[in-house]
């Protein structure tokens, strides 16, 4: 309040009088700056499109790789391992804020039926069988070689959640035998089945693919697409992508079940095309530390971070890509990096402008990932106008020198160091925010999202869409065309780790080119466990 106001108000008024009409005035004061905001932005809080009936004859699924996230997976179509069920209850009894058991109590019946499961290690198998009996009372058929489950009659689709190594030969041989494939990502772990593996889904298009990138059913990211078909950001010149991580886990150096031996795991197929060593489980299980299984943080944690922003601003391939790192967190005889910055550079693409025509163009994609340190870092889209900071919550910081806001800017309805939108899918509605005392935290979205304030896992939803795609014919959101330009992505950043080179994406004769290495075996680039 103006202090002749508030003289006026001591004169006329008791104390708490005067401050509460003073409040009153301030809100009244907030909600027109907030309406002002909203109107100029005009930006519509979006949810997924919605999907048709799960009623209708039941889909009967295989799940080849039965361990931690392929019983996530099962756990999201419906059939969770009663051993979870257990610790999840026991955690809520503890603490009533741990909503994981009511979300999964909630979670929609997608009227499925797992037939059959399939993994190279017998407790794996016999963990994902005893689960669907318990969920159905029914046993399905168990698995060593999944070539067994593609050719039984019984499965209509496959979820495959095997090391990267299996991710492509599995799921190509599962199209060309007429089953409806969910992968998870990095799509291939080589080059040329990154090809093959296309075109299997395009000459059979009877067959509905999906890669698992829960996040694109994230409200979020769905709004974040109207804030750039609006230009709200202005040109974006360069994103920043981040992975934090500080513990063994998080480094995939994964807990070794000490019951695994040459007898219950069938060790020949897990190498598939990997070198012919002995049985080795400290590889078994911990995978992703290995080229010839794994994928590193270029396949493995980068496809989180380029896929969201990819479903955002449809950027696709970059032109060029330029990888560094190394090993210097956690030396322990890993081969991929634990600390890793990926360069993509877009020489041609906009989101639009503000200014002159012809004067912006260009993006550069730039990420980066420690295993060493858990600092949150968020998503950042910088424009011209504004920058947008995403996870599952959104929010906007204008630009000081912004074009399209330059008079609110001036007259100050905005200010630079606080927010001028955020939205949060948790609650309902959104909020112009005026405050520079508002705080935001975005997560990634990769666990949980929310419908009208309920927390649903975001995982389920995707599955609940690819099996959707199955039984009414709607398009998925991340197909093989998504798939093919992460995987491509994901492998020159890998190239130019391997390398020390820039690796270039000839678009016209989609070919990877890396200057002074033309006719190189890109394959056996990725697959040597040292650099070239």
């Amino acid at each position: 309040m103006k202090r002749r106001d508030l003289l006026k108000g001591f004169a006329s008024l008791p104390l708490l009088g005067v401050f509460g009409w003073g409040i009153f005035r301030k809100k009244s004061d907030d909600e027109k700056i907030k309406k002002k905001i909203l109107t100029e932005l005009n930006i519509k809080a979006k949810s997924p499109t919605q999907t048709g009936s799960m009623s209708g004859d039941v889909i009967r699924l295989g799940i080849v790789g039965a361990g931690g996230r392929g019983r996530h997976l099962m756990r999201a179509a419906g059939y969770a391992d009663p051993e979870w069920l257990k610790k999840i209850e026991e955690a809520n009894n503890k603490n009533s804020l741990d909503k994981r058991l009511e979300t999964y109590l909630n979670q929609e019946s997608l009227n499925i039926k797992f037939t059959a499961v399939c993994d190279v290690f017998d407790e794996h198998t016999a963990i994902a069988s005893n689960t669907v009996n318990a969920t159905i009372g029914e046993k399905p058929k168990e698995y060593r070689n999944y070539r067994e489950l593609l050719n039984d009659p019984n499965v209509d689709a496959v979820i495959i959640a095997t090391p990267d190594h299996w991710h492509a030969p599995i799921a190509t041989e599962a199209i060309r035998a007429g089953k409806h494939v969910y992968v998870e990502k990095c799509m291939t772990h080589k080059v040329e089945e990154t090809f093959e593996l296309r075109n299997a889904v395009l000459e059979n298009n009877d067959v509905v693919f999906q890669l698992g990138h829960q996040h694109r059913q994230t409200e979020s990211f769905l709004t974040a697409m109207d804030i750039i078909d609006k230009n709200v950001l202005g040109h974006v010149s360069l994103i920043e992508a981040c992975t934090n991580r500080n513990d063994d886990g998080g480094a995939w150096q994964y807990w070794i079940n000490d019951k695994a031996n040459a007898s219950n795991v069938d060790w020949k197929q897990f190498l598939g095309s990997a070198k012919d060593i002995p049985f080795n489980p400290e590889h078994l299980f911990r995978w992703r530390k290995y080229w010839a299984y794994g994928t590193g943080l270029s396949g493995d944690l980068l496809p989180h971070d380029y896929d969201g922003v990819n479903s955002v601003l449809k950027m696709g391939i970059p032109d060029s890509v330029m990888t560094s790192g190394g090993i210097y967190t956690h030396r322990d005889n890993r081969e991929v990096p634990d600390v890793m910055q990926v360069a993509m550079e877009y020489p041609d693409f906009s989101t639009g402008s503000s200014q002159e025509k012809g004067k912006e163009k260009g993006m550069t994609f730039l990420y980066s990932a420690t295993l060493g340190n858990q600092h949150w870092r968020p998503t950042k889209m910088m424009g011209h106008d504004a920058t947008l900071e995403f996870g599952e919550v959104l929010t906007i910081y204008p630009d000081h020198n912004s074009t399209r806001y330059k008079d609110m800017l001036e007259k100050k309805v905005i200010e630079t160091s606080s927010p001028m939108y955020s939205y949060d899918p948790r609650f309902k509605g959104v909020d112009a925010v005026t405050s520079a005392t508002s705080k935001y935290f975005a997560q990634k979205g990769l666990l949980y999202t929310h419908r009208d304030g309920r927390q649903v896992d975001s995982t389920h939803l995707h599955i609940r869409e690819w099996i959707n795609g199955i039984r009414n014919g709607q398009k998925v959101s991340c197909g093989i065309q998504e798939g093919f330009e992460e995987a491509i992505s994901a492998h020159m950043a890998t190239l130019s780790y391997k390398t020390g080179k820039r690796v270039h994406w000839d678009k016209d004769n989609e070919k990877i080119i890396i200057h002074g290495m033309e006719d190189a075996d890109l394959d056996s680039i990725i697959m040597n466990p040292d650099k070239v």
